[in-house]
């Protein structure tokens, strides 16, 4: 097991019962935490002279460790377990999300206009006038979240059913902090032409696609032809939602060391879907010195066999990643966890930056080199810093929208980047506060001012 702080995506809910007398419940409290578990909230179900039923919730830093907390507690004389459940099960169980009607109370009148015979007369005003779809119907405020199951978060090639909740997680994310209505469309087909005609023949009803979890090569290819044979946006938020928030990052931090972008030499570990769309938008920003590497080291030109999306960023130099760290300012993992050493942090520049940001054990554990580094970032949301998604794909998607754009611009994300990183202040960035939280509410209206504005500024906006 890896040592990670407990966190609630392993969160465990135990109901006891113990026997009535002082000290019973600080035994188990205290088992708990010799295990490393991270006690949260205790209730108290049932008490008389006898007996206490409690329930506990406890965090843990992964299914392994939640087990040891299980037996532990079940070890100790006069408390039986009477229930455990996961709660990150719990929270599925169901699906997370639901569609609703918009008309409450609905009544006769009510259906002779929602449904036959009034529907009729909307459905012919939109035949004469295609761009009312827009107006009158849910496509000016919905998204299709489209995946194939082929590259789920860091576990591979899992399946469509295996994509859903994901999917549902992201949908739930869209309506939480920009308003917008998606839905999770997992396909039974992992064929780069089926993808690309099953996308376009639902692409009446949405309003935009957010393509997902789509294993690289194949996900550029997807993404290119979508975005050149339909008239919505589409944004592949693995490389885009990830390039936008990590240069957002990265703007950041550069400033703390007063380094310049143009300067800095990168290195990125990991030349799939994110680390690809990462180079080309720090490419975009103004960066020079980029150095890719993927599980065979460095990205070189004396490779063969290149696809010509890494041949685009192939240096004249080869090695392994460690040799690529030498005199590196920058640091950027999106690839696998334990990758980078102590030793080979020690070899980067004066004041090296390192965004470790493989999911959900890092390249790097931020506990080893603490004391080695200027800025650190993960993709974890009990760091600081984490670099995450959802500062960016909201947004975009809100701006998108609004705007009605027919397609989403690499314009877009450097100007939604800019204002993710324009949310944090001068007197309040320091090494731990580089980008928003989350739930920042500014973070959503920012990016989608930028995007529409770029929109406008590129002549892709209709409206």
């Amino acid at each position: 097991m890896v040592h990670l702080t407990p966190n609630p995506s392993f969160s465990l809910t135990i109901r006891i019962e113990l026997l009535n007398q002082a000290g019973t419940l600080a035994s188990v409290t205290q088992a708990i935490a010799e295990v490393g578990g991270s006690l949260g909230p205790i209730s108290l179900e049932e008490r008389n002279l006898k007996i206490t039923r409690r329930e506990l919730t406890v965090d843990a830093y992964s299914a392994e460790h939640a087990e040891k907390i299980v037996n532990v507690v079940k070890s100790l004389p006069h408390v039986k377990v009477l229930k455990v459940s996961d709660r990150t099960f719990d929270l599925h169980r169901g699906g997370k999300i639901t569609i609703e009607s918009r008309i409450k109370h609905l009544n006769q009148a009510d259906l002779a206009m929602a449904y036959t015979p009034g529907v009729g007369r909307i459905c012919q005003a939109i035949a004469a006038e295609p761009e009312q779809v827009y107006s009158l119907t849910i496509k000016n405020n919905t998204v299709a979240i489209v995946t194939d199951g082929s590259a789920i978060l860091g576990l591979g090639n899992l399946g469509p059913e295996a994509a859903l909740p994901v999917m549902e997680g992201k949908a739930m994310l869209f309506k939480e902090f920009a308003g917008i209505d998606a839905f999770p469309i997992c396909l039974a087909t992992q064929d780069t032409e089926k993808i690309i005609e099953t996308v376009k023949n639902i692409a009446p009803v949405f309003g935009g696609v957010n393509l997902e979890d789509i294993a690289a090569p194949r996900c550029f290819e997807i993404e290119k032809r979508l975005r050149e044979e339909t008239d919505i946006p589409i944004f592949h938020d693995d490389q885009h939602g990830t390039a936008i928030v990590t240069l957002a990052a990265l703007f950041n931090a550069l400033k703390l060391v007063k380094k310049a972008l143009g300067e800095v030499k990168i290195v990125i570990n990991g030349a799939g879907a994110a680390g690809i769309a990462i180079a080309n938008l720090l490419k975009q920003a103004g960066a020079t010195h980029i150095w890719l590497c993927d599980s065979q080291g460095i990205i070189s030109q004396q490779r063969q066999n290149l696809n010509p999306e890494k041949q685009k960023f192939a240096v004249d130099a080869s090695g392994t990643l460690a040799d690529a760290l030498i005199d590196a300012d920058v640091f950027l993992g999106v690839s696998v966890p334990n990758v980078v050493t102590p030793a080979m942090v020690q070899t980067m520049a004066p004041d090296p930056i390192v965004f470790a940001m493989a999911n959900p054990i890092p390249e790097i554990q931020p506990e080893l080199v603490q004391n080695s580094v200027a800025v650190m970032a993960t993709g974890r949301s009990d760091y600081p810093n984490q670099i995450n998604n959802v500062l960016a794909f909201p947004g975009v998607f809100r701006g998108a929208l609004d705007c009605r754009a027919r397609k989403i611009t690499p314009k877009m994300y450097l100007e939604a980047a800019k204002a993710i990183a324009s949310l944090i202040t001068a007197t309040d960035l320091n090494s731990e506060y580089i980008v928003p939280s989350v739930f920042d509410p500014r973070v959503a209206t920012a990016v989608a001012g930028a995007v529409q504005q770029a929109a406008r500024e590129e002549g892709v906006a209709r409206y």
